[in-house]
Parts: C-alpha cells; structure tokens; sequence
C-alpha cells in the first residue's frame, strides 16, 4: 500500500504563507515516489497579508486554510482533522506562513509560540515515532518543541548565500544541535525521526531548492 503523508501548510505565499516552489516540490516528489500526499492547513487568520510584488503588508484579511486550498487545487482538510494514527509520516514546507501562523518565530524568535494544534501534529507523530521532514524556516518548530533534537537550516555565519544564518544561532539558544550543510544535502535525526534540509534559507537556484527537497521527502519515506 502507498504510504501516507500529511502535508502541512501555512497560506500561499513565501512572506505570509508556505513557499510555493517547496510545497510543490514536496508533492511533486510524494508522487514520484509512489506516496499518496494528504494536505492540511490550520481554519484560522493569517498574522497578516503581504502584496508580494511590492513585499508590503496590506489591510486586507486571509484565511490560512482558503490560501493553501490554492496550493492544495482545493483537495485539503482542516488541520483540527487530521490523525496521526492514520498516516504514516508529516511533512511541513517552509515559507514566513511558519513563521507568522503556525508560531510567532517572525516576531518573538527563540521566545515564540507554537500553535496548539501545530504542536498537537507534532507531537502526535513523534509520540508514534513516525518521521516528520521539516524544510526552510520550519525545523525552528522542532527547535522549539523537541529540546536537544539535531535539525539542519543551512548554515549559522551569515553571508551573502546563507542570509538568514542567524536562525541557526537562535536555535542553538533553544538547546538544539544545528548541522551546517549545503542546500543539496539533509540532516537525519535519527532518535527524533526528523529529516531537515534548508531549502529557500539558502541563495541557491531553483533546481537545487527542489532537488533538496526531494531528498528530504524520500528519507522520510525510508523511515516511514
């Protein structure tokens, strides 16, 4: 039987919801593998709203479950559903939409919040030791729940190709031990189950973004 993978998303959009080139690349590669992907999104507002062609927030309000339906081509559930004893691994892309509604990393940082039901997810599939694959900015959710877990953003010294180094920097605070590794290569957390890779926290072409990523997908498959 395929394996079954919740995906979780934040909205549509990188600076107010899940990066779409990562979600997509993450469905692209369920498929290729033969895994039948089943996508979820928490039915609440977006922090904000973000005009992406001029990366300003606007007055306008979203839903986050109705801007990931977009992504989803409308085949989604409401997050408050899903039950990890039916699946068999959980998959979080990136995007600021971690950051800014599945936690307030983007304004509180190592101090934040997860959502309740983020956290339920997580915890849920870490109890059942079933693999969770976290990419871009979302290993800080890990961070935040699983003290001592090892996850991988990138790189902690930040320059020109690693812009958001200091990620790394935060989580270590958090108690977490950080990997540096190249945007073609995950980190497996063998004890957590988590597989971690940095995706857009690197300046790197598209096709690298989309290679790591399926990497990430097929060693939680491995491990499902």
């Amino acid at each position: 039987m395929a394996k079954r993978v919740a995906v979780v998303l934040a909205g549509c959009g990188v600076f107010d919801g899940s990066e779409i080139h990562e979600a997509s690349a993450v469905l692209v590669h369920l498929s290729r593998e033969g895994a039948q992907a089943e996508v979820y999104a928490p039915n609440i507002s977006q922090m904000h709203v973000v005009d992406h062609a001029k990366g300003q927030p606007t007055p306008e309000q979203r839903n986050v479950l109705v801007e990931s339906a977009r992504i989803a081509r409308g085949n989604i559930k409401d997050l408050a559903k899903l039950d990890a004893k039916e699946l068999d691994a959980l998959i979080i892309p990136g995007g600021f939409g971690v950051a800014k509604n599945l936690s307030t990393w983007a304004t509180q940082g190592k101090n934040c919040s997860v959502s309740k039901e983020v956290e339920d997810v997580l915890r849920a599939f870490h109890a059942a030791h079933k693999p969770i694959g976290l990419c871009c900015i979302s290993p800080v959710l890990a961070a935040k729940i699983f003290p001592g877990c090892e996850v991988t953003v990138g790189h902690d010294t930040e320059c020109e190709q690693w812009p958001y180094a200091k990620t790394a920097e935060a989580m270590k605070e958090l108690g977490c031990r950080h990997v540096n590794s190249q945007v073609s290569e995950v980190h497996v957390d063998a004890r957590n189950r988590l597989v971690t890779t940095s995706a857009f926290m690197c300046n790197a072409p598209i096709h690298d973004i989309h290679d790591g990523v399926g990497k990430m997908v097929r060693e939680v498959l491995r491990l499902a």
